[in-house]
């Protein structure tokens, strides 16, 4: 349940902000709208485009960091300006149907040793996400996806 008209119109910002980077090529440590972006990138641009963050470099990463290493370098970042939405870490196939979660969450998976891949809801189960494998930031159903079987955590900026 969302909380007030300020955290609803908050939350479209963050949706519209992530949406304008569909279409962007998928580059390791990219922000450049229509030229670059990777999954942390989306995430930095989408909240600063939307205005409640300043915007922020997140220094360097190797694109196979989170194969060799087990420091959740990324879920710090984001634990230092959202929350959990629930305590679960439960793959999306297992959530069952009532599992939802709300416009402008944050989607981040376990993909190797640490939480490493990221997205944003759009409108359950769609989301926004600049991923590798499919070259470009998209906006796509969440359900039967690569990600469906690893360990998740939901996140929101605003408190629940």
């Amino acid at each position: 349940m969302l909380d007030s008209p300020a955290e609803i119109a908050e939350r479209a910002a963050v949706v519209a902000e992530a949406r304008r980077w569909t279409g962007t090529p998928y580059r390791h440590r990219g922000r450049t709208l229509g030229a670059a972006c990777d999954c942390a990138n989306i995430l930095i641009e989408a909240f600063a485009g939307a205005g409640l963050i300043e915007p922020f470099t997140p220094g360097d990463y190797s694109p196979d960091w989170h194969l060799h290493r087990s420091e959740e370098r990324y879920l710090a970042v984001v634990e230092s300006y959202c929350s959990r939405a629930d305590d679960d870490d439960r793959p999306l196939i297992e959530r069952g149907p009532e599992f939802r979660a709300l416009p402008g969450d944050i989607l981040m998976w376990r993909w190797g040793r640490t939480f490493s891949h990221s997205a944003i809801v759009t409108a359950w189960p769609k989301i926004v996400h600049a991923f590798a494998p499919e070259e470009f930031v998209v906006e796509c159903d969440v359900t039967g996806t690569p990600m469906s079987d690893n360990p998740l955590r939901v996140y929101s900026f605003w408190k629940r």
